[in-house]
């Protein structure tokens, strides 16, 4: 059977960026920084806060417009580099 590659994102599109952190103010003030920097005029309106069980962790979601590749990465390489942010999807 052949070997199957990952699917090409075509840019520009919507792009849902999912980070999982501890629940404190400062994980939701670090990912709109973090986004405004890299994709800036993002809608803040679409951002979704869920927290965990307990309310020790929190899931915050922000569908941005990729433009590529490399914008990608570097939203991913500035929230895993933040001690408050356990995942980034």
């Amino acid at each position: 059977m052949p070997e199957q590659s990952a699917p090409k994102i075509e840019f520009p599109c919507d792009y849902p960026i999912k980070v999982m952190g501890k629940a404190t103010p400062g994980l939701h003030s670090l990912v709109m920084e973090v986004m405004e920097r890299h994709a800036p005029g993002f809608d803040e309106t679409a951002v979704s806060i869920r927290d965990s069980r307990h309310g020790n962790f929190q899931a915050i979601t922000v569908i941005i417009t990729a433009t590529g590749e490399a914008q990608l990465t570097a939203i991913f390489e500035d929230l895993k580099h933040n001690p408050l942010v356990q995942m980034v999807l």
